[in-house]
């Protein structure tokens, strides 16, 4: 009479190795107390989306804090959803965003360290061993059901309002003969590999989550599939397998995971594995209509981060947004240690939040603003540059053709106490300061410049005549303003709007929109940078030579 063991040779005849030999090829790291070895493992079936972003980033620092080691493994089984080229993709995508692993899967040619290989699909010898090891304990099984006949059991139960499943009594081939299952795979009856669960739904299982705290979770009874029809092992199975082998000890994850749970800890407890501590963290939610909703793929292109990189929004911006998301006191934190880099912060598990984050593109920008603000000129034009040279080839070359004439323009209002803050991302950059360049201002229509529809544009003229005649660049700041204030006042404009303000009547305007007429002059806007810095880095030439254009469309 045959027994398990024939069962799991006929099945895996070419298995010889057992998970004792597994163990000796991949032995317990040599790690200092605490280290930490995490990992991020992402499947190749399309873009990085925010949230992975973030949780990749979360388990990256839990690593790096640590002293331990941080890799990264390709889930690549479901080949039916794989897009060429993802995977690499998201690893270029992390790279951006200093996701970068100790080890683990690189590119599709190359992959560093000894717990490899770290592409699922070339792991099939490790995990046949362990199903081999199941079935030999009587602990998996061949199931050899059909997809009608799974699809009439699930409407039997929802008949009879039952939980959905194969399970118990529902588990047609749980207790199926031995000799009758090798009958019928010599017969080359098709057949899947199923766990054999010994739990019951109607008991409960305790467990201390690292973010959530103590749980109370419903027991698994439920008999998976850890092996598909096409000879690849399932996701419930087989990360658990790489996440024993490649000596995980902590797996952080959303927190959609958690109903999943139940079935990964049965899973380790009946191979003998030690478990690794599980950190469910909050799933990145945004607000529609007062209703809160996951970040969706189709709906928000935020979802992406691909988005964050074509926008130019810059990395440690986005990075220090996600940290505040990671840790509620890291905005304190950064706060009290501006001059400090944002990865001397430490994230803990007990300061993450319990409930969904919400996702705030304004506070990305904001934050990204400030940082941006405090960059040095020449530190920003490198920044600048790298993104314009994939996302925007006009401005590259315009940057790469005078880097000073730029530098300059980026350090209006920059290196001071408190520098002005015009950019929040880099795609913002060029839309503000192209008029500097003189083919686009050529392209700016000076017969329909957008002037103040109460001035009379006589004034405008004159104005700008008398400053042409009267131009000194070599004024200090303060000089010059005082400069424009006596233009206004030789023109019937108040020298200042309270003055203004107080007797309208009296006055054409104010010095502000004396400015206004410069500023539209040599911009083709209302709102510029700085006009002084404007005019200093135009010189004294360009700047009549646009006001003499302007004059003549008037």
């Amino acid at each position: 009479m045959a027994n398990y063991n024939d069962l799991a040779n006929l099945i895996f005849p070419n298995i010889t190795t057992t998970i004792a030999d597994l163990e000796k090829r991949y032995p317990k790291r040599n790690l200092k107390p605490g280290a930490m070895v995490t990992r991020f493992a992402p499947s190749p079936t399309g873009f990085l989306h925010t949230g992975s972003l973030f949780t990749s980033l979360v388990s990256c620092r839990f690593a790096k804090q640590s002293d331990g080691v941080f890799y990264i493994r390709l889930e690549d089984t479901d080949t039916k959803r794989e897009i060429a080229g993802s995977a690499e993709s998201l690893i270029n995508q992390l790279k951006e965003f200093d996701v970068i692993p100790d080890e683990g899967y690189i590119s599709d040619t190359k992959e560093i360290g000894d717990y490899g290989p770290y592409k699922q699909s070339m792991r099939a010898d490790i995990y046949n061993t362990v199903i081999k090891h199941l079935i030999s304990i009587g602990r998996a099984y061949p199931c050899f059901c059909t997809t009608e006949e799974l699809n009439e059991l699930r409407a039997l139960q929802e008949s009879r309002k039952e939980i959905p499943g194969y399970y118990g009594k529902y588990a047609k081939y749980r207790d199926f003969p031995v000799d009758k299952a090798i009958e019928k795979i010599l017969n080359k009856e098709p057949y899947i590999i199923r766990f054999k669960s010994m739990g019951n739904h109607e008991n409960k299982i305790f467990f201390h989550d690292e973010i959530k705290g103590d749980l109370e979770l419903t027991e698994n009874d439920q008999d998976i599939v850890i092996l598909k029809s096409d000879g690849l092992p399932t996701y419930h199975f087989a990360h658990l397998v790489d996440d024993h082998f490649m000596r995980t000890t902590h797996v952080t994850r959303g927190e959609e995971w958690l109903s999943s749970l139940p079935i990964h800890l049965e899973l380790f407890d009946t191979l003998g594995f030690e478990r690794p501590k599980y950190a469910h963290l909050p799933v990145i939610m945004k607000v529609e209509n007062g209703n809160r909703r996951k970040l969706s793929k189709r709906k928000d292109p935020e979802a992406a981060v691909s988005y964050f990189l074509e926008q130019g929004y810059p990395k440690y911006g986005f990075i220090e947004y996600l940290l505040t998301i990671a840790n509620s006191n890291y905005e304190a934190w950064r706060n009290e240690n501006l001059d400090k880099d944002f990865y001397d912060f430490k994230l803990s598990f007990d300061k993450m939040s319990l409930d969904g984050a919400l996702f705030d593109l304004a506070k990305v920008a904001n934050i990204s603003k400030e940082r941006m603000a405090y960059k040095k000129a020449s530190v920003l034009c490198e920044e600048v540059k790298e993104w314009a040279k994939i996302y925007n080839k006009e401005f590259y070359q315009k940057i790469i053709n005078n880097e000073e004439f730029f530098i300059s323009i980026l350090n209006i209002e920059r290196e001071k106490e408190k520098p002005r803050k015009d950019y929040s991302k880099y795609s913002d950059i060029y839309p503000i300061i192209s008029f500097f360049y003189d083919d686009v201002y050529e392209t700016i229509d000076k017969s329909n410049l957008e002037w103040n529809e109460n001035m009379n544009k006589e004034d405008i003229k004159a104005v700008l005549s008398d400053y042409c005649e009267n131009i000194d660049l070599s004024l200090d700041e303060d000089g010059w303003f005082q400069s424009i204030k006596d233009l206004a006042v030789r023109h019937g404009f108040a020298d200042n709007i309270k003055v203004w303000k107080k007797n309208k009547e009296a006055y054409k305007g104010h010095v502000g929109d004396v400015s206004e007429f410069l500023r539209i002059a040599l911009s083709g806007k209302r709102n510029s940078p700085n006009l002084y810095c404007v005019m200093q880095i135009l010189g004294k030439e360009k700047v009549i030579n646009r006001i003499m254009e302007v004059l003549s469309k008037i």
